[in-house]
């Protein structure tokens, strides 16, 4: 019991680090996981459940502008375009997701996936960035339904391990116009209805088997991820104000190498 628990807390820190940041935190919980020999279906459970601690941190930080958000939801205000276009933007990946969820569960949770998917993902940042960085709206709750369906759609690039949610919606926002920082917050916003949706459904299929001691694993993870999110969220969002995510691009690549040499050696 004890061991799990240790697991479940190093789990959860590393959830609510990587959550936000686009470097793909399905893709860390699948290679640490590996390494601390946490695998098999409670593993894969225990990896998409704990991402709603770190989307309760979204809520609480933005807990001020959702309310608001939701005194302002008649057509035409602020509140109901913010909330629409999420929906709009939600819609792809949750039929994809549906469609496509246990062929991703049987064949891409894998740490060579993963390192892939890491890499490529890297590539795809720098040249979005070095594309269309010089477009640039802090405007993120009226982007508008047509740029939410864009990054949407964009989004459908998470469902593979190790792409990245935050990296694949930031890329979406960079697309249409949206700076960096308010492709991020639209990402934070949006990661509420995909994550509730997500973990929801894993817990509808995935509950009945766990254990008690899986139960208290998964619940200290959930704990841990959100305090550690919501330190990182502020962090985050003041360091995209003045540099780019070719920092992360970077990082991917580095982990992305290793991971490949690790395999390629026999040693994971």
């Amino acid at each position: 019991m004890d061991h799990i628990i240790v697991k479940a807390i190093i789990l959860g820190i590393i959830e609510g680090v990587t959550e936000f940041l686009p470097i793909s935190s399905t893709g860390h919980l699948i290679l640490f996981g590996h390494f601390l020999d946490f695998t098999g279906p409670f593993a894969i459970l225990f990896e998409i459940v704990i991402q709603l601690g770190a989307i309760l941190a979204v809520i609480y930080y933005y807990r001020a502008k959702i309310l608001q958000s939701l005194k302002h939801l008649r057509p035409g205000q602020w509140g109901f375009t913010l909330w629409f276009c999420l929906l709009i933007a939600f819609l792809p990946s949750a039929f994809i997701g549906l469609l496509l969820h246990d062929t991703i569960d049987a064949y891409l949770f894998s740490p060579f996936t993963v390192s892939i998917a890491l890499i490529v993902g890297a590539v795809l940042m720098i040249l979005v960035e070095n594309i269309f960085n010089s477009r640039r709206s802090d405007d993120f709750i009226h982007a508008g339904p047509k740029k939410a369906l864009v990054i949407g759609f964009a989004q459908c690039l998470s469902l593979v391990p190790g792409m990245s949610r935050s990296a694949s919606t930031i890329m979406g926002g960079l697309v249409v116009g949206l700076s960096v920082k308010a492709a991020a917050e639209f990402s934070f916003f949006l990661a509420i209805p995909t994550m509730v949706a997500a973990t929801g459904y894993s817990l509808l299929k995935g509950f009945e088997m766990m254990s008690s001691t899986e139960w208290l694993a998964l619940a200290v993870g959930f704990v841990v991820s959100f305090i550690v999110a919501f330190i990182v969220i502020g962090k985050f969002l003041s360091f995209l104000v003045n540099h780019s995510l070719r920092v992360f691009a970077y990082y991917r690549v580095v982990v992305g190498v290793i991971m490949l040499g690790l395999i390629l050696a026999g040693i994971v």
